[in-house]
């Protein structure tokens, strides 16, 4: 099963700092690095790491290209990604002491995929493969209505919410990667149960994912329900926690790996990677995950 990511590219922009920033407030930072990011890229590498067969497509600016070097050394597949857009689409990321980010986006690039750009690449995928998809590029329900036309598997990760998420179809989606936020936006419901209710009743045939931080995992469709705990460990940045998390559940689910045994690997995978700084370069190879299962 090939995996298109159809998503972000972006310019990741760090800064350590004691706490957040609040209104009015001016703070000094303690440090600032850059890192290729974008949930998009960030979840096409973790997939790659996870052995899956994944090719990103989306749009940079010229001062964006370094980001395709990094995707090929990940043996991801970057043959559709274009390079015409004005900008590079970029995050400025505050990491606090405590190793938890809040992230401010420009989109870019990322915002000015055209619908050409959209057929040429779908016309290259089939029924037997799957459509990853973040809310970090414009366009999402058409691609999501294309790639449905076509028969592919469609698992969407929306983030970050906004109105475009909760005005889209769900009943087109097959699996649905998100966190309490995202679910709360999209139900209107605060408890884990009323979520899961919610949405089945918008498509019987989804498969969701609800990530819980610290809390863990909860997998449930219309049959079963899986619970994978988290793994303890000291956190210095959890920014690629979710993204570590998803690539790696779908690519063992690609593989045709059981539900059980597909958290559990995501789950130290992204374990792993927020013990370390940075987006893309903190998450863990294969190897690296298996030795620690």
């Amino acid at each position: 099963m090939k995996i298109l990511n159809f998503g972000s590219l972006n310019i990741d922009k760090v800064y350590s700092v004691p706490h957040f920033v609040s209104a009015g407030e001016t703070l000094s930072s303690t440090n600032y690095e850059e890192f290729p990011g974008g949930k998009g890229l960030n979840q096409s590498i973790a997939l790659a790491k996870a052995g899956a067969e994944v090719y990103h497509t989306g749009k940079i600016g010229k001062d964006g290209l370094f980001l395709k070097d990094i995707l090929s050394e990940s043996n991801v597949n970057i043959d559709w990604i274009e390079e015409t857009g004005t900008t590079t689409g970029h995050a400025i990321i505050q990491v606090s002491s405590s190793g938890e980010n809040c992230i401010l986006l420009f989109g870019g690039a990322n915002k000015e995929i055209t619908i050409d750009q959209i057929n040429d690449v779908l016309v290259n995928f089939s029924q037997d493969d799957l459509l990853l998809l973040q809310n970090e590029i414009n366009d999402l329900e058409y691609i999501v209505e294309k790639a449905h036309k076509k028969g592919l598997k469609i698992a969407l990760n929306p983030s970050p919410i906004n109105e475009t998420i909760t005005k889209l179809g769900f009943s087109k989606i097959d699996y649905l990667i998100l966190n309490e936020i995202e679910a709360k936006a999209i139900t209107g419901e605060n408890m884990n149960d009323k979520i899961f209710q919610r949405l089945l009743s918008l498509n019987k045939q989804l498969k969701i994912v609800l990530t819980l931080g610290t809390e863990g995992v909860i997998y449930k469709d219309s049959v079963q329900e899986h619970r994978q705990p988290s793994y303890k460990v000291d956190a210095v940045d959890t920014t690629a926690a979710g993204d570590t998390f998803l690539g790696y559940f779908l690519s063992q689910i690609s593989q045709h790996t059981d539900i059980k045994k597909s958290l559990q690997i995501a789950a130290k995978a992204a374990s792993i990677a927020v013990t370390r700084k940075g987006a893309a370069s903190s998450i863990p190879t294969w190897q690296e995950v298996i030795e620690t299962i």
